[in-house]
C-alpha cells in the first residue's frame, strides 16, 4: 500500500514539475512575444525596415513589422483593408489616405529629408561655370532653380554650355531625371517647388495657377522619357554610372551612402536653393499602427537607427548633425540658404502632376 501511495505522489510531483516548465515557457514566450503590424512603405524606407538592428528594437518593444512597398501616391488606389500603417513619403499622400479611411489627426511624422539632386563632378563643374549652380565643399554645392528653370524652358543642351565639350558623357538636353509625379512622391514635389519658383514664389491654389506653369512642367517631364516609379531604383542607377548625370533623389539616400562607408566616386551633392522636404508620414490604420508610428518619433534608439538610414529626426537637429559630422563635405547639416517651398493642396498637385504627364 504505502508504495502504491508512493508511486501516486511520484506521478503529481513530476506533473507538477512538468507543468512549472510548461507555465515557465509559456510565460518566457509571452514576455518575448511580438504584435505583428503590416504596413505598405515608401521604398526609401525598406532597407530601414529591414535593417537587422531595427528588427531587433522593434521586437524588443512588442513589434514585428511586416511591409510592403508602393509609390506614395499609388496608396491612394490600393485596398489597405488588413493593414496596420502606411508610411508615405510626405504629408500631402498621408492626407489623402487619412481622410479616405477617416484617421483621425494629427498623424505621427517621425522623420524627414529634403530633396537633393545628385551630380558627377564633371555635370556639376559644368553647370557652376554657367550660372545654373555654385559649389562649395569637395561634394557639395547649390542648384540656382531660377536659373535651371530657365534653362530648361529655353530647351538648353549640354553641348551649349560651355566646359561641357570635354566630358563626352555630357550631351543631348539638360535635365534632371525624377520618378513618375503621378505616383511617387519625390516626383511631385520636384513640380510643387519648380512651379513654385516658376510662377514667382506663388503656390499653385487651382487650375488658373496650374495653367501658368504647365507648359514648362510639361517640358520637364516630358523630356526624360520613360521613368523609374521610385527613387530607390534610380539612384542606385546613378551610383552604378548608368543613367542621366543629374537624378533628383532625397537626402537620406546619400546620407545613408555615406554613413555605410561605401565609396562616394565623384558625387556631388547639390541642394535646390528651393526644394521640399518630405515628411515621412504615418497614416495608421489601427491602434497599433499609431502606436509603432508614435514609437519611431518618440524612441530614441529607433531615432538613432532612422538618422543611421539618413533621415532626420523631427526637432531633432542635433542628432543628425552629430550622426553625419564626418560627411559635411557632402551634407548641408543646417541647410543653409535654401528655402522651402509650400505644396500645393493634395487636388491641385494631382492636377499638376497629370498635365505634366499629358
Amino acid at each position: 500500500m504505502r508504495r502504491i501511495i508512493a508511486i501516486v505522489l511520484a506521478v503529481f510531483l513530476i506533473g507538477g514539475v512538468a507543468a512549472a516548465v510548461v507555465a515557465g515557457r509559456e510565460e518566457q514566450d509571452s514576455s518575448t512575444a511580438t504584435k505583428t503590424v503590416r504596413a505598405v512603405i515608401g521604398s526609401e524606407k525598406a532597407e530601414f525596415f529591414a535593417d537587422p538592428d531595427v528588427v531587433e528594437a522593434l521586437a524588443a518593444r512588442g513589434y514585428t513589422v511586416e511591409t510592403e512597398t508602393s509609390g506614395s501616391w499609388a496608396m491612394e488606389g490600393l485596398d489597405l483593408k488588413g493593414y496596420d500603417f502606411a508610411f508615405p513619403s510626405s504629408q500631402a499622400p498621408a492626407g489623402e489616405l487619412a481622410a479616405k479611411y477617416g484617421v483621425r489627426q494629427p498623424l505621427p511624422r517621425p522623420f524627414y529629408s529634403p530633396l537633393v539632386v545628385v551630380a558627377h563632378r564633371s555635370a556639376a563643374e559644368v553647370l557652376a561655370g554657367n550660372g545654373l549652380a555654385s559649389l562649395g565643399g569637395k561634394g557639395n554645392g547649390t542648384l540656382k532653380m531660377g536659373a535651371y528653370l530657365k534653362a530648361a524652358g529655353d530647351d538648353r543642351t549640354w553641348q551649349q554650355l560651355k566646359g561641357a565639350q570635354k566630358h563626352g558623357e555630357l550631351s543631348g538636353t539638360l535635365f534632371i531625371s525624377t520618378t513618375d509625379p503621378t505616383s511617387s512622391n519625390s516626383g511631385a514635389l520636384y513640380l510643387a517647388a519648380a512651379s513654385y519658383v516658376a510662377d514667382g514664389g506663388r503656390v499653385a491654389d487651382g487650375a488658373a495657377a496650374v495653367g501658368r506653369t504647365a507648359p514648362l512642367m510639361r517640358k520637364l517631364i516630358s523630356v526624360q522619357g520613360s521613368q523609374q516609379t521610385s527613387t530607390d531604383a534610380a539612384f542606385r542607377d546613378f551610383v552604378s554610372g548608368v543613367g542621366n548625370p543629374l537624378v533628383l533623389v532625397y537626402e537620406s539616400q546619400v546620407a545613408s551612402l555615406l554613413g555605410r562607408g561605401q565609396d562616394a566616386g565623384d558625387l556631388v551633392v547639390l541642394y535646390p536653393d528651393t526644394t521640399a522636404n518630405s515628411d515621412h508620414t504615418v497614416v495608421p490604420l489601427t491602434d497599433e499602427g499609431r502606436a509603432l508610428g508614435e514609437l519611431l518619433g518618440t524612441d530614441e534608439e529607433l531615432r538613432k537607427l532612422a538618422v543611421r538610414h539618413g533621415f532626420r529626426p523631427q526637432g531633432v537637429a542635433t542628432e543628425f548633425a552629430a550622426a553625419t559630422a564626418a560627411h559635411t563635405a557632402y551634407l548641408d547639416q543646417k541647410l543653409t540658404g535654401v528655402r522651402q517651398a509650400p505644396v500645393p493642396a493634395s487636388g491641385v498637385l494631382h492636377d499638376m502632376a497629370r498635365r505634366a504627364r499629358t
